[in-house]
């Protein structure tokens, strides 16, 4: 798959997640094999404003490139301003969202609002893409409700009046939100009407299924979203899986342990310092690294009250040798039983 100079064998992505996808889990994710990662989705008023939060999410680091960042906005010109600002931070391409369903965006008429208003979705992309050097993509949603599943005749239109470089489709309706069954039957009619590179989205949590969305879709790449929060790891499942038809094993308990705490170290380095309050936010990852094994969920009933790194690395260095001690018992009772 190709979006501009960006060129990618897989197409294996992290999705845009609203106080998720910041550069240290992005870093992360790329470690493991993301092929293309996403910022989390900025709000376009905030960027010209100069919002020190808004600003703050156009950081980009080396590493992760190639890296693409996500704007929003349901006003053309405030998005045409933003554009602008965002290319100085020099990403790789420049991604409109218009497929955010929660209330709060849809009612600025922004993200999946859009979908009511095609005119302007095509219309706002056009702007950017005339704005910009930068390739401009499109992430969107099959339509409002079911009733208006306009995703085919919006591609054709996104393509040839506007002149994107890639669609990414959320194969869910704007009135779903997360929930029920993502239609991947739709990425097959769209690929038949256009020729831009299009990339499923929905329902991509394992990496089986990402092997069935290429293969029963024909899509050129897959974007991982919420899956990756409890599992950043099945980036690099995924591409082995894709490469050779095997599943490799499940990542170690050292290898579990080192990289939640290198995250961590990332994130403390990335709020500059704030250890407190990033301890805090970083619990809702805790629970993804140790997912599956012995005796975790005592193990996270400590972590949510610690504050700082050291009581985070303490807790989950001994939680290491605990289940080392435990593998050990396991195998010498095994020899005994031989």
């Amino acid at each position: 798959m190709k979006i501009g100079n960006v060129e990618v064998e897989q197409g294996i992505l992290l999705a845009p997640m609203e106080d998720v996808s910041d550069p240290p889990f992005r870093i992360i994710c790329k470690r493991l094999g993301a092929d293309i990662v996403y910022t989390e989705f900025i709000s376009s008023d905030g960027l010209i404003r100069s919002a020190w939060k808004s600003r703050r999410k156009l950081t980009i680091n080396a590493e992760e490139r190639p890296v693409a960042i996500q704007i929003f906005s349901g006003d053309i010109t405030t998005m045409i301003e933003a554009a602008r600002i965002t290319e100085e931070a020099e990403p790789d391409f420049i991604d409109i969202n218009c497929g955010c369903w929660v209330k709060n965006v849809v009612a600025r008429n922004a993200g999946a609002a859009l979908l009511k208003e095609p005119d302007t979705m095509v219309k706002m992309s056009k702007a950017l893409v005339d704005t910009v050097q930068l390739p401009v993509t499109v992430k969107t949603r099959l339509g409002w409700d079911h009733s208006s599943i306009i995703i085919v005749d919006l591609a054709k239109r996104l393509e040839q009046e506007a002149g994107i470089a890639a669609l990414t489709i959320h194969c869910r309706t704007r009135d779903m939100g997360h929930e029920g069954d993502a239609d991947w039957s739709w990425i097959e009619k769209v690929k038949q009407a256009v020729s831009i590179p299009i990339i499923l989205n929905g329902d991509v949590q394992t990496p089986e299924d990402v092997h069935r969305a290429f293969t029963t879709t024909g899509c050129d790449a897959v974007m991982i979203g919420r899956a990756a929060i409890s599992n950043p790891f099945v980036f690099r499942q995924a591409q082995t899986y894709m490469k050779t038809g095997t599943l490799e094993a499940p990542p170690t308990v050292e290898e579990r342990i080192e990289t939640c705490l290198e995250h961590l170290r990332l994130s403390i380095q990335y709020k500059e310092g704030d250890e407190r309050k990033t301890v805090m936010e970083f619990r809702k990852f805790i629970a993804g690294y140790l997912k599956g094994l012995y005796n975790a969920s005592h193990v996270r009933q400590d972590l949510v009250t610690y504050t700082t790194y050291t009581e985070v690395e303490n807790r989950l260095r001994l939680f290491q040798e605990f289940l080392a001690q435990q593998t050990q018992a396991h195998e010498h009772h095994s020899a005994l039983l031989a």
